[in-house]
């Protein structure tokens, strides 16, 4: 019995980013990395989905932040009145 291949992260991601950027065919890149259609198809859509999910915590992080400045002016104000 074979053991399943282990692939670290950076191989992924450089696979995945060459299925994104370059105009060859997933079957071209099966037979340059020696991997599954499938695996790529897997990799390529994890990417794509992170990709969106790293865009989302950014926005949330800048309105977190325009929050937390609105909320000092406010305290400032108050200070400078008092």
């Amino acid at each position: 019995m074979t053991k399943r291949r282990q692939y670290k992260s950076e191989f992924w991601e450089r696979v995945a980013l060459e299925a994104v950027n370059s105009q060859k065919t997933v079957a071209e890149l099966v037979s340059r990395f020696d991997l599954y259609p499938t695996m790529i198809h897997q990799w390529n859509k994890a990417l794509l989905d992170g990709a969106s999910d790293s865009f989302k915590r950014v926005r949330v992080v800048a309105e977190v932040d325009a929050a937390e400045v609105k909320e000092s002016y406010v305290k400032i104000g108050e200070l400078t009145v008092e």
